[in-house]
């Protein structure tokens, strides 16, 4: 039972990303609400928002609070990924949404302290507060204290996957799902067979530039049809001649390579430039030197065959 208990809830867990995710989402939908709300402000005076923009921006994060985390218990962007805020002091285990209190602080340290961050620079730039170097200094200190404090609860977040941000875990509320997530079952066998076909069109492409099909001709013919011997007579050099040995046409200016067979000479000539190693492909004999057919062998005898 105990084991039960412990699957249910890590499959019940909310990811560390979808946390993250959700915190991304919230910061892009006020980008776009901002922006969206200045765009309306194009006709008028310029840098007419730029003196109350802190307050101006504050009435819009209270306005987003009020239609989500107070009235839906979820931000925007938890919304989306099916995520809502749960009251961590509830001592039932049954979902408990945080209480009127929980909300309440919640919009005063995240709209509150992004206001008083954005306002405190003006603040003490006033003449009026330049005498404050204490407070100043006090302010300051604070603000690093909450930065180092954030930077240790986002460890701690890394290690448990609780409470994504201080404000979540100084006020007791975390991450939970709407609804309860079924165990997803995933098949890769068609993965890997995509992946085992990707890798051997690979190895192809990566192959076949380094075979010499006219040598894998010539090894096939000469084990499909063992030479008897290497004669290199003048009939021989006749009968072969009726056809070249490479394109099976009539050899034009007909040219040998060493051999008994007879090539055309842009046949011979052209597959010795692209493979120095080229050899016969009846014969397997390597090209020592592209010569014309003549050495006691007339034309004419090979016209009247």
């Amino acid at each position: 039972m105990a084991s039960r208990k412990e699957n249910a809830k890590s499959a019940n867990r909310v990811l560390r990303i979808s946390q993250l995710d959700a915190l991304e989402l919230n910061k892009a939908l006020e980008q776009l609400v901002w922006s969206q709300f200045t765009q309306c402000f194009h006709g008028f005076k310029p840098g007419l928002l730029a003196r109350f923009e802190p307050e101006v921006k504050a009435c819009l994060w209270l306005f987003l609070w009020r239609f989500t985390i107070y009235s839906k218990n979820a931000t925007v962007g938890q919304s989306v990924l099916n995520i809502q805020y749960k009251n961590d002091f509830s001592p039932n285990l049954k979902y408990h949404p945080p209480s009127k209190n929980q909300k309440i602080w919640y919009a005063v340290c995240t709209v509150g302290g992004r206001w008083l961050e954005e306002r405190c620079y003006d603040l003490f730039r006033n003449h009026h507060l330049a005498s404050f170097g204490k407070v100043k200094q006090c302010v300051n200190f604070v603000v690093g204290l909450l930065k180092l404090g954030e930077l240790i609860n986002f460890l701690i977040f890394l290690q448990r996957g609780k409470f994504a941000t201080l404000t979540e875990r100084l006020l007791g509320i975390h991450s939970v799902f709407r609804k309860p997530q079924n165990i997803r079952e995933v098949g890769f066998e068609y993965m890997n067979r995509e992946l085992l076909w990707h890798g051997f069109a690979e190895f192809l492409i990566f192959l076949l530039p380094l075979i010499s099909v006219q040598k894998l001709k010539a090894k096939l013919s000469s084990w499909c049809i063992p030479l008897t011997g290497a004669p290199n007579s003048d009939n021989t050099l006749v009968t072969s001649g009726k056809e070249c040995s490479l394109c099976g046409e009539w050899p034009t200016m007909p040219h040998t390579i060493g051999c008994e067979h007879i090539f055309c000479y842009f046949c011979a000539k052209s597959s010795f430039l692209f493979d120095m190693y080229f050899t016969c492909p009846k014969c397997g004999t390597e090209v020592h030197s592209l010569q014309p057919l003549k050495s006691g062998i007339e034309m004419s005898e090979v016209n009247a065959l």
